[in-house]
């Protein structure tokens, strides 16, 4: 990034060749919709251009990529598009690993399809705090860097939105053996 800054703009297909699918994750863990989290991930480049100057560099690149990304889906809230809760899990898998799902069992993608109802169940800090340290996989002290809080508090956050996602997966899960029966 301290060379896109530098003015060698070319060098912003390494950083998106090596960003693009992680952001797409979060987005699509935080909104549901892979059309939508397409267009949020080309904002969160877009924006990384035309803020490039304020990449000082002291700080881990993915920390800041990460603050652009919770900026451009803030933004994306107060629009509040609808196209933003559609559910497609499918895509999702075949997004992630790059070409179609390794394993079509039905089995998986109802566990799949459970678990993303019930992460859509959770409050936005709680998803939000579980997608960036559980799928983007940033270490505490980079979320309570970006989330401008301590990292023991980031800590408890991450501990009661696992729990509170736990409780409503079961929920679902034992709803849905219910209804089998």
């Amino acid at each position: 990034m301290l060379q896109v800054k530098a003015g060698q703009v070319e060098k912003m297909g390494l950083l998106f060749e090596r960003y693009h699918r992680p952001l797409f994750a979060f987005f699509y863990h935080s909104n549901g919709n892979a059309t939508a989290s397409e267009d949020l991930v080309q904002n969160v480049f877009y924006r990384m251009l035309k803020y490039r100057h304020t990449f000082t560099g002291e700080g881990e690149f993915r920390t800041w990529m990460y603050h652009l990304a919770r900026n451009v889906l803030a933004d994306a809230a107060k629009k509040d598009k609808p196209s933003l809760h559609h559910k497609d899990v499918a895509d999702l898998a075949e997004k992630i690993a790059g070409g179609t799902p390794a394993d079509g069992s039905l089995q998986k993608s109802q566990d799949v399809e459970l678990l993303h109802r019930a992460m859509a169940k959770l409050s936005p800090d709680q998803r939000e705090v579980l997608v960036l340290s559980r799928f983007q996989e940033l270490k505490y002290e980079q979320i309570a860097q970006l989330l401008d809080t301590t990292v023991g508090a980031v800590k408890v956050r991450a501990h009661r939105a696992l729990c509170q996602l736990k409780d409503i997966y079961l929920k679902l899960e034992n709803g849905s053996k219910v209804r089998e029966l």
